[in-house]
């Protein structure tokens, strides 16, 4: 009988335990949120070239970043996969390591006299389908919006004349100022809540994230090294809030 021996790099268990924890740390306090939350969480992680779907930790490891990346769709395949199939990783995307245990024998046996076969784990780096141009999924369905959000010129120009670099798509809205851009969810997804429109919410996120923005180090140079629950991760919070409810007061 084969006796299997499981060695795995401990850089690759490092790696999955941040992520997790990352995970569980962005989703903390989480309040209600004015645009609709699909959530990749939803379904299995699939590869988008052979339609298998991942197993093991590999699920939710790729569970994690999706939510952490606010990703629609949980379909991932590696660099070389989506190149097969006509596809270009955008630049700058960065990849999700998965992992893969393969077995072999070590051509030795035990005390016991059992054939010994060692089980390693291999890396793979794969992205996911909104990391990537030129291969298409179906669009997530989304339930119809009532009220969907409309042009306001004023706030449109103040955000166009700041130059700041502002990017739409997954269902997250923040500021990363080791990048210096700010993420928001596509218009369409943001739905209103009892106490405001779609407009408003969507305005209102953007402007929350664009007080952040101004807290870089080469704008307003403020603390933004806080995590969720510190003093300085407070104040900054009450910082953009505060910001967004005069921009919006003052845009009207």
């Amino acid at each position: 009988m084969k006796k299997a021996v499981s060695h795995t790099p401990r850089d690759i268990y490092q790696e999955i335990t941040d992520s997790i924890i990352t995970a569980i740390e962005a989703g903390a306090g989480e309040a209600t949120l004015p645009w609709h939350r699909k959530g990749a969480m939803h379904s299995l992680p699939t590869n988008a070239i052979t339609n298998r779907p991942y197993n093991g930790i590999n699920i939710i490891l790729l569970w994690a970043t999706a939510e952490i990346k606010g990703y629609l769709a949980n379909s991932w395949a590696t660099y070389k996969q989506w190149q097969e199939a006509g596809a270009q990783v955008k630049k700058g995307e960065k990849s999700t390591t998965v992992i893969f245990y393969k077995e072999f024998s070590t051509g030795e046996t035990d005390e016991d006299g059992e054939e010994e076969i060692r089980r390693v784990a291999r890396a793979f780096r794969v992205f996911n389908v909104a990391q990537v141009e030129g291969f298409e999924l179906p669009a997530p369905l989304l339930p119809e919006i009532a009220n969907p959000v409309t042009q306001h010129e004023a706030a449109d120009a103040l955000i166009i004349n700041t130059s700041a670099d502002i990017r739409h798509g997954g269902q997250n809205a923040f500021y990363l100022s080791s990048e210096d851009y700010i993420q928001m969810p596509d218009k369409a997804l943001f739905t209103g809540t009892e106490t405001i429109t779609s407009t408003e919410g969507y305005y209102a996120t953007l402007l929350h994230e664009l007080t952040h923005w101004t807290g870089h180090a080469t704008r307003m140079n403020r603390d933004l090294s806080g995590r969720f629950g510190d003093n300085a991760y407070a104040m900054e919070e009450l910082v953009a809030e505060l910001g967004a409810s005069f921009l919006c007061a003052e845009l009207g």
